[in-house]
């Protein structure tokens, strides 16, 4: 007689580790489509006024908006929104929906004596994963519609759990478009100098050439950098391991023969976007610092990373309301839980992530060919 072996636990509201929006304040929207040639779609995060913005683009082939604007010598140092969006280049015309939202609500850099009322300019940076024809057809890419869907989203305050296949991980793969990817997040807490606890918060678009995969026995990479304390993926099965290292080792691309939408050899682009969120007060210097070394949790969980064929990006934002205290000590503090909330946001993405079957695509997800890798929940 067959046996049906139980279903994995899958996580509650809040994940293994967490979200983004245990940051107070921060809002997070998702809006994809699926189906008819559709695999894509857009998460907007939504930050409180006034809050300070950074970014650091390591990856060879980005495709992003308005992240000029974040440098530590322009002239507005805030952000009014987030935009990670699907379809490449193409899909930054979502960022349009999101300006239009933010110039609703009066949200934007207030421009003097352009017009007889009030006019504010929105900043909205913005950077693009590679989807494109993931679901049936390469022409349906993010909108201006999709990314103001988003936007609602993140206003209603229904979006914040999002995780796995939606938003802008709604077509997501990884490792060199093999397995499933999506969208994870996490959140840590640490004591500060100035005697405050602080949050960092991250949020992860997991959409990678590299893989998250030790080939020596198929467990995540990553979890060897787990903080202590906290839930731990853990090691497969031999027979798991042996079904991850078969999903792993079929043709780059993993396209039913035929209907490949793009090109046969070209490159298997990709990108992983994050963004990052502190309650910590810092400047736009130290903000920037903490964007950068947030890629280490990108470096020690995915390999390779920062490829020429991805655009990995991210962003980091500081609602300044928690003091860091004289001295540098506080900063190393804070890079150092922006690595670990960006560690373990690809993680959850790891094992949120579904799989995916279209007219173009069919990949399985990590945790159906492993699930004993699960934490417990």
């Amino acid at each position: 007689m067959a046996v049906t072996p139980p279903a994995p636990p899958t996580p509650g509201a809040d994940g293994w580790w967490g979200r983004l929006d245990d940051v107070p304040g921060v809002a997070v929207g998702h809006a994809g489509r699926a189906g008819d040639g559709w695999l894509s779609g857009v998460t907007v995060v939504l930050p409180p006024p006034a809050t300070i913005g950074a970014v650091d683009v390591r990856g060879g082939g980005p495709a992003t908006r308005e992240t000029d604007a974040l440098a530590p010598s322009a002239l507005v140092s805030t952000v009014d929104a987030v935009c990670l969006t699907g379809g490449s280049a193409f899909g930054l015309a979502a960022a349009d929906g999101v300006v239009r939202w933010c110039e609703e609500r009066g949200r934007g850099f207030a421009v003097r004596g352009a017009t007889p009322g009030a006019l504010v300019v929105p900043i909205v940076p913005t950077a693009a994963v590679f989807d494109l024809g993931r679901g049936g057809d390469a022409a349906l890419r993010p909108d201006p519609a999709l990314g103001y869907a988003a936007c609602e989203a993140a206003g209603s305050g229904s979006g914040g759990s999002g995780r796995g296949g939606v938003g802008a991980g709604t077509g997501a793969l990884m490792a060199r478009q093999l397995l499933g990817g999506g969208i994870g997040q996490a959140s840590v807490r640490v004591a500060l100098p100035g005697g405050g606890v602080a949050t960092v918060g991250a949020l992860v678009v997991l959409n990678a050439v590299g893989s998250p995969v030790d080939p020596a026995d198929g467990s995540l990479a990553g979890r060897a950098f787990v903080p202590a304390g906290l839930p731990r993926p853990q090691v497969p099965s031999p027979a798991e391991a042996d079904a991850v290292r078969r999903a792993l080792t079929r043709p780059a691309g993993a396209t039913l023969a035929g209907r490949d939408p793009l090109p046969d050899g070209g490159p298997r682009s990709a990108t992983t976007l994050a963004v990052v969120a502190t309650d910590a007060a810092l400047d736009r210097s130290d903000t920037w610092r903490t964007a950068t070394a947030a890629h280490d949790g990108l470096a020690r969980a995915l390999r390779p990373v920062h490829t020429l064929f991805d655009g990995d990006t991210v962003f980091a934002l500081s609602t300044g309301t928690v003091p860091v205290g004289d001295g540098p000590v506080g900063l190393v503090v804070l890079q150092a839980a922006a690595a670990d909330a960006v560690l373990l946001a690809v993680l959850d993405a790891v094992l949120c992530a579904p799989p995916r079957h279209t007219p173009t695509v069919d990949v399985p997800a990590y945790r159906d060919l492993a699930p004993s890798t699960l934490p417990a929940p």
